[in-house]
């Protein structure tokens, strides 16, 4: 399902059948004849969504949503994880490795210490260079969302791009160009 809301009321506008630009056909139609002025547009980071959003609201900002960039992020690091567990020597690497995967995608806020979840990350970050580069990469990217204004949110993307490209890991080089071309 694709599913339209009203950011300022929360309120679904239109619910449209698939996950494409076609699933949006009845709703632009709609909006037109509405007369409603759009100025910015949050969805995800599909290609279809945007070329919809582009062809339909030419001058509306498109904005890509906190939850769906971080989502793909962690898809790439929990697959950069998996890489890793299978390239290390040792089995104590493997072990410490193993039991990382939801540490790696918690908000550091959300670990438990009770479970000694901050140290077991720790540990795991320690034993891994490009690992811990990685997941540190993954906790300034969450904080893009929090720039007062487009200007200085920004600066930092431009500079969170430049810093992955440069890391040596091609997972964050992909990363950055996928964000340099949105």
């Amino acid at each position: 399902m694709t599913i339209v809301l009203d950011l300022v009321s929360g309120a679904v506008v239109y619910v449209g059948k698939g996950k494409g630009a076609d699933a949006l056909k009845a709703f632009w139609r709609r909006l037109m004849r509405s007369g409603a002025r759009i100025d910015a547009v949050a969805i995800d980071m599909s290609p279809a969504y945007r070329a919809s959003v582009s062809e339909n609201l030419p001058d509306a900002a498109i904005v890509f949503d906190h939850f769906h960039v971080i989502k793909l992020f962690n898809d790439k690091l929990s697959d950069y994880r998996r890489q890793l567990y299978y390239k290390v020597s040792t089995e104590a690497h493997r072990i410490v490795l193993k039991g990382t995967r939801w540490l790696l995608l918690k908000n550091p806020e959300n670990l438990n210490e009770d479970k000694n979840e901050r140290q077991r990350l720790e540990e795991a970050l320690n034993l891994n260079k490009p690992l811990a580069t990685v997941y540190y990469m993954k906790e300034d990217l969450r904080t893009l969302w929090n720039y007062p204004d487009k200007i200085a949110a920004e600066r930092f993307l431009y500079d969170w791009i430049a810093r992955a490209e440069v890391s040596g890991i091609a997972m964050l080089k992909a990363f950055a160009k996928t964000c340099a071309n949105i």
